[in-house]
């Protein structure tokens, strides 16, 4: 599926593979809309980008419904969070950007992704939160050209992805609406969040 606002070589990542430990079952299973987190967000994408797959660990592996592309993390990354996610992609795709986005975030919409897609040009950009004065790295564009930087970070042990896009100058994409930058990883936010998406 193509469109006016799709990204040029970049390729969608739902990333589902955290431990979802506060929420305290899989977040990308939840239903917010009709359709499991993970597959509406899916969906969501694929107006942007070329392809779309769901970023996924291997125990989410088996239960990804037919007709959804999937990337499972790579195991020789380690346990080191999100940035083995977008290594992994990178090894696979090292010629394609990555549109990079968590599945948690319920209120992110597609008109904001279509203004966010038009900072994606060259270098990386992600959603930022001016009142914490901070990047949003689970949602962000990275360029092909952030692997070879990131695979040197993994080597000398630094896994934060906030660190990576400040030291590289990201291109800073102030939401419309804030609450498009809410993830929601508790029960309660998930009852408070689905009760405002869905009238009650």
């Amino acid at each position: 599926m193509t469109g006016i606002y799709t990204l040029s070589e970049t390729y969608g990542l739902v990333v589902c593979g955290g431990k979802s430990s506060r929420m305290g079952i899989d977040k990308s299973i939840l239903k917010y809309y009709e359709k499991q987190q993970r597959y509406h967000m899916y969906n969501r994408l694929m107006p942007l980008c070329k392809r779309v797959f769901i970023s996924c660990n291997e125990e989410q592996e088996g239960n990804i419904e037919k007709g959804y592309q999937f990337i499972k993390d790579g195991e020789g990354f380690g346990d080191v969070g999100p940035i083995k996610a977008l290594l992994t992609a990178f090894t696979k795709y090292p010629e394609k950007n990555l549109l990079f986005i968590g599945c948690d975030y319920p209120f992110l919409t597609l008109k904001e992704l279509q203004l966010f897609s038009f900072v994606c040009k060259k270098e990386p950009a992600a959603f930022y939160n001016n009142s914490d004065n901070m990047y949003e790295p689970m949602l962000a564009w990275y360029p092909y050209t952030c692997f070879d930087e990131l695979k040197r970070m993994h080597k000398a042990k630094e896994f934060s992805l906030q660190h990576f896009l400040k030291i590289n100058h990201a291109v800073k994409h102030l939401p419309a609406n804030n609450n498009c930058i809410q993830s929601i990883d508790t029960p309660e936010g998930f009852k408070a969040a689905y009760k405002l998406l869905n009238g009650g």
